[in-house]
């Protein structure tokens, strides 16, 4: 049984560290540089990640410098940047690509604050189901003689105490990232 729920928990985890990536992918007004997480450039036929191709820095509080490796890849990565959703022209300087990320509005940061919450609740539903799915597991194996009812109930404890840990930390994240956002 603590294999199975720690099958269950490995889950859990996995959904709130995918809910953490997208956390630092939106843009909060600073400039942070999991903004290019997910924009692709083509490197010799291939898509590449961002990272790979060049140096990303930030040399200021709201500016991403990217500096490719290779000047040839200057066209390409503004074209990624351009493709992208991330909202925000990049300007090439024949050297480097510089991302000027501007001062967001107050009715942007309640807009992106929504977003998040959302995003919360959609991973809080995902640890949910999964906690639901782990509790059918153990009950097909008490039906099937494997378990006592104790031993059930003992597992669903278990379980509810991990969902019960993973919400908490999900809820954390809503509100540490929310706080960031609205933090001017």
């Amino acid at each position: 049984m603590q294999e199975s729920i720690k099958k269950f928990e490995e889950k859990m985890t996995k959904s709130i560290d995918v809910l953490l990536e997208e956390y630092a992918s939106i843009r909060a007004g600073r400039a942070n540089p999991h903004v290019l997480d997910r924009i692709k450039v083509e490197y010799y036929g291939t898509p590449t990640p961002i990272q790979q191709v060049g140096n990303i820095s930030v040399p200021e509080p709201r500016i991403i410098q990217i500096s490719p490796w290779e000047k040839s890849l200057l066209k390409e990565i503004e074209k990624a940047i351009n493709m992208s959703d991330l909202g925000i022209n990049p300007t090439n300087d024949g050297s480097c690509i510089r991302l000027i990320f501007p001062e967001l509005t107050e009715e942007r940061r309640k807009e992106l604050v929504k977003d998040v919450k959302k995003k919360g609740e959609a991973c809080k539903v995902a640890v949910r189901n999964i906690r639901r799915d782990a509790i059918d597991a153990i009950k097909k194996l008490e039906k099937a003689g494997e378990f006592t009812e104790d031993d059930l109930k003992d597992g669903e404890n278990k379980i509810q105490k991990i969902t019960d840990k993973a919400i908490e930390r999900v809820d954390k994240a809503i509100e540490d990232k929310s706080k960031e956002i609205l933090t001017v």
